[in-house]
C-alpha cells in the first residue's frame, strides 16, 4: 500500500473547476471571463479552481508567443485571487522561457506564490501543437491544502502510464485541463473515469465549452477514486464543485491497491 503522511485519512477538500468558452486570441475577453468565473468559484468555498487549458488565448498558431508575454500579468491577477480568497488556482497558460513556448499549467497557492509550472509533455499532432509549443520533460506533484495532486493536460489523459507514474508517486488526486473537442467527448469522459479508477485517485478536470460552432462541449468533472462522478459542468459555462473525502482513498486502497502491485519488470517500456 502507498503510505502517504502528508494526506491523513479523514481529510476533506472542497475542489471546483471552471467551464466557459475560450475566443481564440482575444487575451483581453478570455482574461475577463475567466478571472470572474474563478471568482465566482472562490467565493463559492472553493479550495481548489481548475480552469480549462489555455484559457488566455485558445489555441492561436504564430500569434502564440506574444500571447505568452502577457502571461506573467496573468499570473499576477490570479496570485491576488488566490491569496484574497485562500484558494489554490490552477490552469494552462502559455508561457515563454528560454526562447521556447510551452504550454504550461500554472498553480497557484494560497499565499499568490507559483507552486508549480507542468509543462505539458504530449503535444497533440493533429492540432500541430508541436509546431507552436516546445514539450515538456518532467511530471508534477504538486502540495494543495497538504493533498499531493498530479498534472495533466488535455493530452495527457491519453496516456495511462502518466497517470500511474503520478499516483505511484504519491499523486492522491489528478488535476486536468483541457480544450478537448466534442468529436471525441466519449474518450474524455472514459479516460477521466479510468485514470481515476486504475490510480484509486480523485480526477479534478476542467475543458472548454462553447457555442454550437466552436466544437467544444465541456463536461467538466470531478470523480471519485471508485469512479463515481460527483459533480459534472453539462455542457454550458458553469462551475461546479464537490467535496473530496481523501479518507476514500485509503479505505479503497487497505482493500487492494493496483498501483502498488505492479509487477514493472514483467511488462518494461517498449
Amino acid at each position: 500500500m502507498i503510505h502517504d503522511p502528508a494526506s491523513p485519512s479523514g481529510t476533506r477538500l472542497t475542489a471546483a473547476v471552471c467551464q466557459f468558452d475560450v475566443a481564440v486570441g482575444d487575451v483581453d475577453k478570455n482574461v475577463e471571463t475567466g478571472l470572474a468565473a474563478a471568482e465566482n468559484t472562490c467565493k463559492s468555498g472553493a479550495q481548489l479552481v481548475v480552469m480549462p487549458e489555455l484559457w488566455s488565448c485558445g489555441y492561436d498558431g504564430e500569434k502564440t508567443p506574444a500571447h505568452a508575454r502577457k502571461t506573467p500579468e496573468i499570473i499576477g491577477f490570479l496570485a491576488g485571487l488566490a491569496k484574497t480568497y485562500g484558494a489554490v488556482i490552477a490552469g494552462s497558460l502559455p508561457e515563454e522561457a528560454n526562447g521556447r513556448v510551452y504550454n504550461t499549467m500554472f498553480v497557484i497557492n494560497t499565499t499568490g506564490q507559483t507552486a508549480a509550472a507542468y509543462r505539458k509533455i504530449h503535444l497533440f499532432p493533429l492540432l500541430d501543437e508541436d509546431k507552436w509549443f516546445a514539450p515538456g520533460r518532467q511530471s508534477m506533484v504538486f502540495d494543495c491544502h497538504g493533498i499531493p495532486a498530479g498534472c495533466m493536460i488535455c493530452y495527457d489523459l491519453r496516456f495511462a502510464e502518466m497517470g500511474v507514474h503520478l499516483a505511484a508517486g504519491g499523486a492522491r488526486m489528478i488535476v486536468v485541463c483541457a480544450q478537448w473537442p466534442a468529436v471525441r467527448i466519449d474518450h474524455w469522459d472514459a479516460l477521466l473515469m479510468a485514470r481515476a479508477i486504475e490510480n484509486q485517485v480523485f480526477v479534478v478536470a476542467a475543458n472548454r465549452c462553447g457555442d454550437a460552432g466552436s466544437g467544444f462541449n465541456g463536461h467538466s468533472r470531478i470523480i471519485a477514486p471508485d469512479g463515481v462522478i460527483l459533480a459534472d459542468a453539462g455542457q454550458i459555462p458553469a462551475h461546479v464543485s464537490a467535496e473530496l473525502d481523501f479518507s476514500v482513498i485509503d479505505n479503497l486502497r487497505t482493500r487492494f491497491c493496483p498501483v502498488a502491485q505492479r509487477m514493472p519488470a514483467a511488462y518494461p517500456p517498449a
